[in-house]
């Protein structure tokens, strides 16, 4: 099993005539996964990478029966493509453009919410479940089969952290790119819920970063709703208070938002902490295979 995509996800790209919808959809076609149609207002009836393109996402939807879409276009159109998508009854928006408003996007995730359809993004490398689909930018290499759920903040992360893991033949059931802006569709707590009834997974490692609440409100609720082990890393250990690091949402405004706090507050609700990304891979290995006392002690 998996969450949220598998190998029998039909998916749709909206802007795959595009220089980047292209580039992605090739490789998320070279990858397995099932993109039955794209969409380009003005270029209905063609074809492209060998699929048909529409004019409507409605059109698309009717003709394919996707689910899920993939959204490439520009910043400037994404509000649009995510409320076309939600109101032709598609389940997944993957958010892949950077630069909306936060002003729209709070009314387009609302407005998606209500109608039923989920949103990972945006500013996200998207979601991959390890050997049967990727919806997304992740580079494919690194993610292996396996038994661990991997939630991030970061891009770049959830590539380290994957290949660490796939090393240490742990493997990913399905990663998650939640996105680095202030606002983003599923968080956290979605993901960890998602995971947490998810056959496949049987630990869940979580990357997240300073700034924001969102590590918090997590925390709390893998204390009373989590039953699976959770693994922690916090990104920006040595950022120094009110210095943005890469992402709209990294800069530490609060007395809980700094990576030391954040990750006493996790340990103090029953998650694992890793304090040093190179090891990510060696300390949740050690802790299932029980063989090295000393490294498993660490968590």
């Amino acid at each position: 099993m998996s969450i949220l995509i598998d190998q029998n996800t039909k998916i749709i790209v909206q802007g795959l005539t595009g220089t980047e919808g292209s580039f992605h959809a090739q490789k998320c076609l070279d990858y397995g996964s099932q993109i039955v149609a794209g969409v380009t207002p003005g270029k209905g009836g063609s074809t492209h990478l060998g699929l048909p393109v529409f004019d409507t996402v409605k059109n698309a939807v009717k003709a394919s029966d996707a689910t899920v879409t993939m959204i490439c276009v520009p910043h400037y159109m994404v509000c649009d493509a995510i409320m076309e998508s939600a109101e032709a009854g598609l389940k997944l928006a993957v958010v892949v453009t950077e630069g909306i408003a936060l002003r729209d996007l709070i009314f387009v995730k609302d407005f998606a919410k209500r109608l039923g359809m989920k949103i990972i993004g945006p500013n996200t490398p998207g979601i991959i479940s390890s050997g049967q689909c990727k919806v997304g930018i992740m580079p494919d290499v690194m993610f292996k089969p396996g038994f661990i759920g991997l939630i991030s903040r970061s891009g770049t992360l959830t590539y380290e952290a994957a290949n660490q893991l796939s090393d240490a033949n742990l493997g990913i059931s399905t990663a998650v790119g939640i996105g680095g802006d202030a606002i983003n569709g599923l968080g956290f707590i979605e993901l960890l819920d998602e995971f947490e009834n998810d056959d496949a997974t049987q630990a869940i490692l979580l990357i997240g970063e300073i700034g924001g609440s969102l590590e918090i409100q997590a925390a709390q609720y893998i204390k009373n709703h989590i039953t699976k082990p959770v693994f922690v890393f916090i990104a920006g250990q040595s950022a120094p208070e009110g210095k943005r690091m890469g992402h709209a949402g990294a800069i530490i405004s609060g007395n809980l938002e700094d990576a030391k706090t954040k990750m006493q507050y996790f340990k103090d609700n029953g998650a694992h902490i890793i304090d040093n990304l190179p090891h990510i891979g060696e300390l949740i290995k050690a802790f299932f295979d029980g063989k090295n006392a000393k490294i498993a002690n660490e968590l």
